[in-house]
């Protein structure tokens, strides 16, 4: 499975630390940037990872800022993009189960080195669970091709 990683100034720091723990568990990672702490804007590097998710050319993304709404809010401006915001496992979890998210964001400002990798984990071995979750995905895809018009 190939990851895609992006993260503004904020995230940097975070953003390497899951870079590091997706490679040792055997993820390829893509890393869209940003390569230090000089202060870019979150929605270039986001729209880059959230861009190769929507392509195919990477499974799933892994978005970090200081509080990981932006990045949310940006990546979600791209069609079939499900990008969300967890602040802990439990929603990681809902969110590949019930939502089928294609994109996780993260808040380094928020979130302390271990939960974050907790809720990547988390997120990470979580799958769709379908049924009746199915519909409502759908629904939202329906919304996109309404007011994205591809």
């Amino acid at each position: 499975m190939k990851i895609a990683t992006a993260a503004d100034h904020a995230g940097f720091r975070l953003k390497e630390k899951i870079k590091e723990y997706l490679l040792s568990a055997g993820y390829e990672v893509e890393d869209f940037g940003t390569s230090g702490e000089e202060p870019v804007d979150y929605p270039d590097f986001g729209l880059a990872a959230a861009t190769a998710v929507m392509s195919g050319s990477c499974d799933l993304g892994i978005l970090v800022c200081g509080t990981g709404l932006g990045m949310a809010i940006a990546a979600n401006k791209i069609p079939g993009i499900r990008a969300v915001t967890c602040g802990d496992t439990f929603s990681a979890r809902s969110s590949r189960e019930h939502n089928d998210a294609n994109v996780l964001c993260l808040g380094a400002r928020v979130l302390g080195e271990g939960l974050a990798l907790d809720i990547v984990k988390t997120w990470l071995s979580a799958n769709f669970q379908g049924g009746r979750h199915e519909r409502r995905v759908k629904k939202i895809k329906e919304i996109e091709d309404r007011y994205f018009r591809r």
